[in-house]
């Protein structure tokens, strides 16, 4: 029999391979990731995992006995926050990393030297796809610096509340991408009647037209046709100068790396999750950023956070956060345990609160110094937190419109995501999942359960990828041409 206990403190064992326990004619089949009781749990009392509550027995549940789904209920989290009582200070750097980057003009440092082509509304997106695909991997070999021109289009823009919270999350999002420093270029296109002007906008944000930033919209251009042969001509004019940038040294501090899951199972929690931990740590050593995302993903294991806080205002403004989307769900008749999905209770997780723990290790272990709205610019260094659904296109999106240059995703059942202008890499949790999806995993985490790698040692593989990807080695989702259409601002509220 082989299993997994995490914590003396936990009733459960996970098992690493299926597992047949009970009386003979009575045996039961526990699969592998799931979990299975150590001792008698009465009905009502609380499962623990990681030390931590994932759920309440919903039924006696014998020692031996397959808990899951059938015999664990969720509960609504109810805790005492403490705020900065965890705090450990952030360990010293070994050396003075460095990569290769694009220093831009703004002081940021971008790890790619993309042309954006940003749409305001949907009604200018086949524009946007046109202008974007005249110009094949042949007309771009002239441009060696230039990784790419990319539309970024999106089915919203217009048809909601110009004041709400909708349409703040797009101003930022398109904010965010055209001043991300991965864009060298940037050319935005909409329709001219849309309630996301793109000339307010300009203004907003401070977005000056010059050879780098152009803006057209379709009614004035005259019609899709002419829209598009200006929009090219535009682009041509411009490659010239998003070419001149060109890679020069650059400490790892430059670095702001989005931390993703998805697709999870419940090895992501004990190898592939804790080894990016260990990742962030090293990153936050040495001046770097991480930003942790997905609030529902959160939820369980926020008071793990809060203890981590650098000060108690950091740590209110995510117990906000929490009581927003408590609130939020309840208002569209959902739940916080909607989330894990089929996928992930397939692989072994119950309820949200074990998701939650598994998912929060992504963060390491150094203090949490900032928490921000979605898409809203990370300003603070070391580890921090942004707002965002579980849902991970639209989670990466705003992490981007943060300011990330480099995503990290993490899966566990399998992932084939990819998240332009900022390079992505993918770590396995298991070893199935790595030979199975070979083309699309980069690291593979499941050693920690069959080779007897160590958190550390695979956490360091990861941070290295970082540096070298950094550096412009691509990723395998980049190899694969993914990114283009994983642009998906978070739409909220009233569609009119």
């Amino acid at each position: 029999m082989k299993t997994v206990r995490l914590s003396e403190h936990d009733n459960v064992v996970t098992a690493v391979v299926p597992l047949e326990v009970g009386d003979e004619g009575a045996t039961t089949l526990i699969p592998r990731g799931h979990k299975m009781a150590i001792g008698d749990i009465p009905k009502g009392a609380a499962v623990r995992k990681y030390a931590q509550i994932i759920g309440y027995a919903a039924e006696d549940i014998p020692a031996g006995a397959h808990i899951h789904t059938h015999n664990l209920e969720f509960r609504n989290v109810e805790a005492d926050y403490e705020f900065g009582t965890n705090l450990r200070p952030v360990p010293p750097a070994e050396t003075q990393d460095s990569f290769m980057g694009y220093r831009r003009s703004t002081g940021r440092v971008g790890t790619r030297n993309y042309l954006a082509i940003l749409t305001s509304v949907n009604c200018s997106a086949t524009a946007a796809r046109m202008i974007a695909q005249h110009f094949t991997p042949e007309k771009l070999a002239a441009y060696p610096n230039v990784d790419g021109v990319v539309a970024f289009v999106h089915g919203t823009g217009c048809a909601m509340g110009g004041d709400g919270t909708g349409f703040e999350f797009l101003q930022r999002v398109l904010w965010g991408y055209a001043r991300n420093p991965n864009v060298g270029g940037v050319l935005m296109a909409g329709l001219g009647c849309e309630v996301m002007q793109i000339d307010w906008l300009v203004q907003a944000y401070g977005l000056e037209p010059g050879p780098l930033f152009q803006k057209m919209n379709i009614q004035d251009e005259g019609g899709l046709r002419k829209t598009v042969e200006h929009g090219i001509a535009q682009v041509e004019k411009m490659l010239p100068e998003v070419n001149k940038a060109t890679r020069t040294p650059c400490p790892a501090s430059e670095l702001m790396v989005a931390l993703q899951c998805g697709g999870s199972d419940a090895w992501s929690g004990i190898t592939a999750n804790p080894a990016v931990g260990y990742a962030c740590d090293l990153l936050v050593a040495q001046g770097g950023t991480g930003v942790l995302a997905e609030t529902p993903e959160i939820y369980g294991a926020e008071h793990l956070l809060t203890a981590r806080a650098a000060t108690p205002e950091v740590g209110h403004k995510l117990i906000d956060l929490i009581h927003w989307w408590e609130d939020y769900t309840a208002r569209n008749h959902g739940s916080m345990d909607n989330n894990p999905s089929p996928g992930n209770k397939k692989g072994g997780l119950t309820t949200i609160l074990e998701k939650s723990l598994g998912a929060a290790a992504k963060g390491g272990t150094t203090p949490l110094n900032g928490v921000y709205k979605y898409a809203e610019q990370v300003t603070a260094k070391g580890f921090t937190f942004m707002d965002s659904p579980g849902y991970d296109p639209a989670s990466v999106t705003g992490q981007i419109a943060s300011g990330c240059n480099l995503v990290c995703f993490t899966t566990g059942r399998g992932s084939a995501f990819g998240a332009k202008p900022s390079p992505s890499m993918k770590v396995a949790s298991n070893n199935e999942l790595f030979q199975r999806q070979t083309e699309d995993m980069d690291v593979n985490a499941g050693r920690i359960l069959t080779e007897g790698a160590t958190i550390e040692e695979v956490g360091r593989e990861i941070y290295e990828m970082w540096l070298r990807m950094a550096s412009g080695e691509q990723s395998k989702s980049e190899a694969l041409g993914l990114g283009d259409y994983e642009f998906v601002p978070w739409q909220v509220g009233a569609v009119m």
